[in-house]
This record gives structure tokens, sequence and C-alpha cells, in this order.
């Protein structure tokens, strides 16, 4: 993780404590290389989890310490999520890390694992959303005072302006939701949100830093939805078909290695049948 506030407290014994690299764009090159050196000869692989709202000083920081270390064991996952969801994603990778699961495998995970978070928010503003779909009357009711808008922003992008009978589309699976509160005085979230998508369990967490900006504005109440049983996360991981990655030689899910980036080869195209051959 690029920050402490995205490294959000185990859900149970197992979970492996984050990394956080504090301050990687502030504090000189050779600190943080050797910083996250070490991290690597400790662990064999790292992942660095981050959300699309990381300052690109930061992101390009990242990518300079990767190319100077040369290796193929450091992997950057910014997957299209706001914050919250990002912070909670992070911990059920360092759920799955205590399981027996190559690096590979881990770090593809993430990619499947976002098919079962539901993500958004609670907004007294929609005027600088630019990550939602927002049309011009939602932005013009975003001036009015007291607008609140209800914006699910993943798996499918859906904004409403908040109302006596406002419904989201919920997970038609039993999750816990994970609730974060910035400047915004609301309990919609808590007291009608999450009972009419049955949830679990509700827990709080502070509100990540980077909110504000992914969502474009503080006045919010974030929430996410996911699966927090470690057997579930292990057998779905565990279920999906894995691949060998042809140019490092990893075990992963999908097509692109999430370490190397490779992909696999073209099929060879068959020569074409000629008459008299």
């Amino acid at each position: 993780m690029t920050g402490a506030d995205m490294a959000l407290p185990a859900q149970d014994e197992r979970t492996l404590p984050a990394v956080v690299l504090r301050d990687v764009d502030t504090r000189p090159l050779d600190q943080v290389l050797a910083e996250l050196r070490l991290t690597v000869e400790q662990y064999g692989h790292v992942v660095v989890v981050c959300s699309k709202a990381t300052p690109t000083a930061v992101l390009r920081r990242l990518h300079t310490l990767r190319s100077l270390m040369e290796s193929d064991r450091i992997a950057l996952f910014r997957p299209d999520l706001p914050p919250l969801a990002v912070a909670v994603l992070a911990r059920q990778l360092r759920q799955l890390a205590s399981c027996d699961i190559g690096p590979g495998v881990l770090a593809s995970a993430g990619r499947l694992l976002t098919h079962y978070l539901h993500a958004g928010a609670l907004l007294g503003s929609v005027a600088r959303l630019d990550r939602v779909p927002v049309d011009l009357k939602q932005h013009a009711k975003s001036w009015m005072p007291g607008s609140q808008f209800a914006v699910l922003a993943h798996p499918q992008p859906h904004l409403v302006r908040l109302g006596p009978d406002t419904t989201l589309d919920g997970p038609e699976f039993g999750t816990w939701m994970l609730v974060a509160r910035g400047q915004l005085q609301s309990d919609w979230v808590t007291t009608t949100l999450a009972p009419a998508w049955r949830v679990q369990g509700l827990r709080e967490a502070p509100l990540p830093a980077e909110s504000g900006d992914w969502w474009g504005t503080g006045k919010l109440v974030e929430f996410c939805t996911y699966l927090p049983d470690l057997s579930v996360l292990y057998q779905l991981v565990t279920s999906v078909r894995r691949g060998t990655c042809h140019w490092c030689g990893i075990d992963v899910i999908g097509d692109r290695c999430v370490f190397c980036s490779a992909t696999p080869p073209a099929p060879e195209a068959r020569p074409a049948l000629t008459r008299g051959s």
C-alpha cells in the first residue's frame, strides 16, 4: 500500500499485515529503493495495490523503482474501484497470502475478486464527479441546497438523487459492508441501504485520503460490500483454471502475467491446404 489509511485492520488472526510504502514521492529515491528491495528479499514477491486516485507523482516513482530494481517480482495493481473498495480488496489479498497460493495466482486473484465487490457512496454533490456518468439534469440538481445522491460505482455504475424510495441494486449473495464517513452527515447507508442489501455484518473505517479526489467531494459516506470469509475466498481462487506464464514461468490466473506483463503468444497459423498437396 502507498498510504497507511488504505491498510485496513486484519479481518482475522491469519491476515498478514500490510507493508506501507510511505511518502514514496517525497523521500529520497535511494531510501525508498532500499526499503522496497528489503521487502522483496523478505517476501519474495511484492504486489503494490493503489487506487486510480493515487497521485501521478507516486505512480511515476513506483514505476521508476521497479525499473531500477530490474525485477519481475514486483507487480503494480490499480483496480478501477473507489479507494475504500481498493483497501477492502487489498485486505482480501492479505488474507489469501496466508494460504498455499503462489505469488502469481495471488496477484492475479485481485482481478477475480473485484467481481464480488459492490462499491459506492452517498454524495452531497456530483458537480465534480467524473468517474460515474452524470447527466446535465443531475448536475443542476446538485446545486440545490440539501441535495444528496446515492451512487454505485461498481459493478454497474448507477446514480440517483436520494429520496424516500431510493434503491440501488445490491449483491445477490451474503456479504459484509464497510462504511467510511466523510463530511456528510447522514445515516442512510447504515440504516436504509445496509438492511435493503441484507448485509450480514457492518463495520466502519476511517475515510481514505484519496476518496475526496475520487468522488469529487469531501461531503460523502463511502461504502463497500465484500466477502469476509477466507474459506470462501480461497475456494473462489483455487476453483479457477490456472496457467503458466511462458516468459517467467510463474503460475497465474487469466491471460496476462501481473509480474512481467507477458501475454500468451499468438497461436501459430496452420498452413493452408492447396490443391494437389
